[in-house]
Formats: C-alpha cells, structure tokens, sequence
C-alpha cells in the first residue's frame, strides 16, 4: 500500500478531503461551545430556590435554550471562519481570545448557579465582556464576517453584565 502525499491526491480526493476536514474542524469548535453548554445542566437551578429576588428585566427561563442555542452556533462559525483565514499574528490572538472567552464562559455558570456567588459571576463576567469585546475588535482586521457574527453574543453578554450586577443590588 503506498502512502500518497495530499498534494499528489487526484483532484476530486483532494477536495473531498478537504470538506471533510472543514466539517470536522467546524464541529470541533462547535463541540467546544457544547461543552460551554453542557456545564449548565448540572448547575442551573431556580433561582427562587435560594430566596433570591429576581429583578424586574429577567427575562423567562424558556427564552435561554433558544438564545444559547443560536449564541453557540455563532460563537463557533466565527472561530471556524477565522481558522481559515490567511495567517498573521492578530489571527493567533483573535483565537486565543476565542478560547478564552470559552473559558470564561464556561466558569461563569457554576460560580452563578453553582457556588451561588453573584460577586465573583460578576467578575467573571465584567472579563468577559472585555474579552469578547477584544476579540470583536482584533477579528474585524481579518474577517469582518468572523466580527459580525459576535455582536449578537456582545449584546447577550452585555445585558447579562446588567443583569447579574442587578441581581448584586437587589440581593
């Protein structure tokens, strides 16, 4: 059996792996934003449950599903579209800002619902809220789609910052 360099692939095979390596790239940032997700499961309680007064611009419980649903599969369609942009150092920063905010998204969740601390979500948060920002702000230079595709996940997050302080204040 003889191994074939991808360059010397027939055409045909050179672009049929070509999808399927974009298909596995893109559900691998997605995977990422799922395991975001997933961490809500097990963290995510009524709010009441702890006495806490909700104010009065919290939106219902059903409207989250959809919003991270939609937020989630943005957030990966950016990374996926930058990924394949040309190199140059603000792509290595935009990604890392990418993983970061991942991060920081998936941390925010136990410390709010988990460990119950309003204070420390709030930090959470404010870091990243700057970090999408940053990553908006970079990803402009190199893929204006890759930017555009963040602003509904800034606006969320942005009215999430006011949200989680308002619960500080009434709490």
């Amino acid at each position: 059996m003889a191994i074939t360099l991808r360059g010397s692939m027939p055409r045909d095979h050179r672009e049929e792996f070509s999808m399927r390596s974009r298909v596995i790239i893109w559900v691998m940032f997605y995977a990422c934003t799922l395991v975001a997700a997933g961490g809500a499961i097990w963290f995510v309680r009524d709010l009441n449950a702890n006495k806490w007064i909700a104010p009065s611009f919290a939106p219902p419980a059903w409207l989250f599903g959809p919003v991270w649903t939609t937020l989630y599969l943005l957030i990966a369609s950016s990374a996926y579209r930058l990924s394949y942009r040309k190199n140059c150092d603000s792509k290595s920063i935009a990604l890392g800002l990418w993983a970061l905010q991942m991060c920081l998204n998936t941390l925010w969740t136990p410390v709010f619902f988990g460990a119950f601390d309003l204070k420390g979500a709030f930090a959470i948060i404010v870091l990243l809220w700057l970090t999408i920002t940053a990553y908006i702000v970079i990803s402009f230079r190199i893929d204006r789609v890759s930017s555009y595709l963040f602003l509904p996940y800034w606006a969320w997050v942005s009215f999430a910052t006011a949200l989680n302080y308002a619960y500080i204040l009434a709490n």
